[in-house]
C-alpha cells in the first residue's frame, strides 16, 4: 500500500503545477506514485471523510474484512449505513472490494491544507 495525500482548498494553478512537476519527473526516470485527493473545502472533505466513516477506514485497515455484512457485525453498525460507507469511502478512492471483501488502499492519509 501507499500514501493518499488529501489536499483542501488551493486553485487550478497550484494542481496544474504538481502534474507539471510529476510529469517531468516521469520523463526524467523517476518513479511517480502519488496518490492524492483534492477537496475544495474544508466542509467538502468533511462530507466523505466523517468520523463514523475515519473509525471504519481504521478499522478496515487493522482488520480487512471479507463482506459489508461481515464489517457491519465487527463494527456493531446496520448494515446499510455500513453500506453507504463503504460506498462513498470506495468511491474516493480509501477502500477496495475485490471479490466482495473490503480493504484499505492506503497505510496513511497526509493532509495539506491550504488556506
Amino acid at each position: 500500500m501507499s500514501d493518499i495525500k488529501l489536499i483542501v482548498g488551493g486553485n487550478l494553478q497550484d494542481d496544474a503545477a504538481a502534474f507539471v512537476d510529476a510529469w517531468h519527473r516521469a520523463e526524467r526516470g523517476e518513479e511517480v506514485k502519488e496518490r492524492a485527493l483534492v477537496f475544495e473545502s474544508w466542509e467538502a472533505l468533511a462530507q466523505v471523510l466523517t468520523g463514523e466513516r475515519y473509525r471504519l477506514l481504521k478499522h478496515v485497515h487493522a482488520h480487512p474484512e471479507p463482506s459489508i455484512s461481515a464489517l457491519a457485525r465487527s463494527l456493531g453498525r446496520q448494515y446499510r449505513r455500513v453500506h453507504a460507507d463503504v460506498a462513498a469511502l470506495e468511491s474516493a478512492g480509501l477502500l477496495a472490494r475485490p471479490q466482495g471483501a473490503v480493504h484499505a488502499t492506503a497505510d496513511s492519509l497526509k493532509a495539506d491544507i491550504r488556506l
